[in-house]
């Protein structure tokens, strides 16, 4: 017997509706050279209807993929809502990737028009010509004040002019709620690009477990500032969940980098929660302690949601001190990217509430997750057995896009499916999960140091460097070493030039093993980022590769 329920698709179409029905009063805030730019959510649903006609005007079919090459802004909030919501497909690109995985990116996902930021327009030209793209549409987020943004770009359209020519209504169509809604692509730091498509069904629960107060608890009352950027497993999905339960935005433009610009904002708009990589907060922390940002700028700011990265205990603490609380996720792109949140159980005793917070949480409603052996074992939940995380889930990638491919579904490999038919994403992460259910990352797979058959775990050993107080960023790597077979080498960028190589040593020789220091540091100007702001231990390994350790190293003991 079937349950007799309504059968009503979950799709985008939904956020839009109801933010317009409900939430007309409500604002998307935009940080722009010459002020904040303020739209109702009723203006944004009406130039959303413009927009959608527009692109029908172009040619643009369901199925179709609309690229973006923007910042956070509520332009670009524009077409979150109106490609998907006509059927197309809205494709994120990176312009922090290099300019030829960009392009590959944009052929390979068949992009036929793009929407590029003025401000990344010198960006866009050096991206080699792309077949499939037909059009080209330049928003203005240089000036506000009658600049054609088309010029800077030949041949190409104007939004605003753009949104001019469309009609104040448009016939949505019925969609499927397992119709693609949005396509983002990893950031490539193991060979090429791979992209992911995220379906209506999949970004609509997504958005409605963020909601949920064990996760990130957004809420109408809130005021969400999303520096995460949009072209980034589409903000984490934050702007889809704040539209759904009808909290304001706070965009940061082109300004997502900048501490005082950030600082503004919050205290401009109110902002009560943000989202973003540990290197945005450590950039905020360091601003604050240097006098550049008055700390009482950030006073409305409530909770901060943390991820892309391992939270150093230092950071914790740091925004702990100034009242802030900050709230660990881990995800991926091939997660949505919601995977894991590390909210407090009631239940645990207090020497289990520091570590619950620095672990990576426990899986979001809906989603499981796993450790598996490298003797292909299912782990128990008992802190210690390494292996690595698989999770599953209503969000959770199924397959790699490739238009090569039986219905697009490639990149097999990474996944697998149990005795009970559940298909599990194999993620590259080495983790253990304690008997509270809390996963505790150890490495990437590709990071890890095995040294004289043991394992050592860059992360911990990181965390520590990071958490001593003349140190301001630290990675370690593996390096070829002909009897131990790697040993670790630490990458330290001094926050106090005093600090020594034998200082920071005997600082680690205190927490961990005496063969799991590592054998040597070197003092670096910065720690190599990837696009999205992690530390790219791919740089350091190519930089070091050849490094040769000292002669009395500490070996395994």
């Amino acid at each position: 017997m079937r349950g007799l329920m309504q059968d009503v698709g979950l799709t985008l179409q939904m956020v839009t509706e109801r933010v317009g029905e409900l939430y007309g009063d409500k604002t998307v805030a935009t940080k722009t050279a010459e002020g904040i730019r303020r739209r109702s959510y009723t203006e944004v649903v009406e130039r959303v209807a413009r927009l959608a006609t527009a692109l029908r005007q172009l040619g643009v079919k369901p199925g179709d993929r609309v690229g973006t090459f923007a910042w956070n802004s509520d332009r670009h909030l524009e077409l979150y809502l109106a490609v998907p919501c006509m059927g197309a497909i809205l494709h994120t690109l990176n312009p922090r990737l290099p300019a030829d995985q960009i392009g590959y990116i944009a052929d390979h996902a068949g992009d036929q028009i793009m929407f590029i930021d003025a401000s990344l327009a010198p960006a866009w030209q050096q991206v080699p010509p792309v077949d499939s793209i037909h059009a080209v549409v330049v928003m203005d987020d240089v000036s506000e004040h009658g600049h054609d943004g088309a010029a800077v770009l030949p041949d190409a359209l104007d939004y605003e002019a753009l949104l001019a020519s469309g009609a104040d209504h448009f016939a949505w169509p019925r969609l499927d709620e397992g119709d693609a809604a949005a396509m983002c692509y990893t950031s490539g730091t193991t060979g090429m690009p791979k992209g992911i498509v995220y379906s209506h069904r999949s970004s609509v629960l997504h958005a409605m477990a963020s909601l949920f107060v064990d996760c990130l608890a957004l809420s109408e009352r809130d005021v969400l500032l999303p520096i995460v950027p949009q072209f980034h497993v589409n903000a984490w999905g934050t702007p889809y969940a704040a539209l759904l339960t009808g909290a304001s935005l706070a965009m940061p433009g082109r300004f997502m980098a900048d501490p005082p610009s950030l600082a503004t904002l919050v205290a401009e708009e109110g902002v009560t929660v943000s989202a973003a990589v540990p290197t945005v907060w450590f950039g905020v922390l360091q601003a604050i302690r240097a006098g550049a940002v008055d700390p009482a700028k950030l006073s409305s700011l409530q909770r901060i949601v943390c991820g892309g990265s391992a939270v150093p205990e230092a950071l914790l603490r740091g925004f702990d001190d100034l009242g802030i609380r900050m709230i660990q996720a881990w995800g991926m792109t091939e997660t949505s990217p919601l995977g894991t949140v590390a909210n407090v159980k009631s239940t645990l005793a207090e020497d289990r509430i520091l570590p619950a917070r620095l672990s990576q949480g426990i899986p979001a409603p809906s989603l499981r997750v796993r450790v598996v052996t490298d003797d292909e074992r299912v782990a128990p939940w008992d802190g210690s057995t390494m292996g690595e995380l698989q999770i599953n889930g209503p969000w959770i990638a199924d397959a790699y896009y490739d238009p090569q491919a039986p219905q697009g579904r490639g990149g097999q490999d990474r996944f697998t499916e149990d005795e009970a038919g559940r298909r599990w994403l194999k993620t590259g992460d080495v983790a253990v999960i304690d008997a509270d259910g809390y996963v505790h990352l150890r490495d990437r797979t590709k990071d890890l140091v095995k040294s004289g058959g043991e394992w050592i775990s860059t992360v911990e050993l990181e965390n520590l460097l990071v958490a001593h107080d003349k140190v301001r960023e630290a990675a370690v790597i593996a390096v070829a070493h002909p009897k131990w077979g790697e040993r670790p080498l630490a990458c330290v960028v001094k926050a106090d030039d005093s600090v020594t190589t034998e200082e920071l040593l005997a600082h680690l020789g205190e927490h961990v093993a005496r063969w799991q220091v590592p054998d040597d540091i070197v003092f670096v100007d910065e720690v190599p980022k990837t696009s999205v702001g992690k530390f790219d231990k791919k740089v350091l390994r190519q930089r070091y590769g050849d490094y040769q350790l000292p002669a009395d190293h500490l070996p395994p003991a």
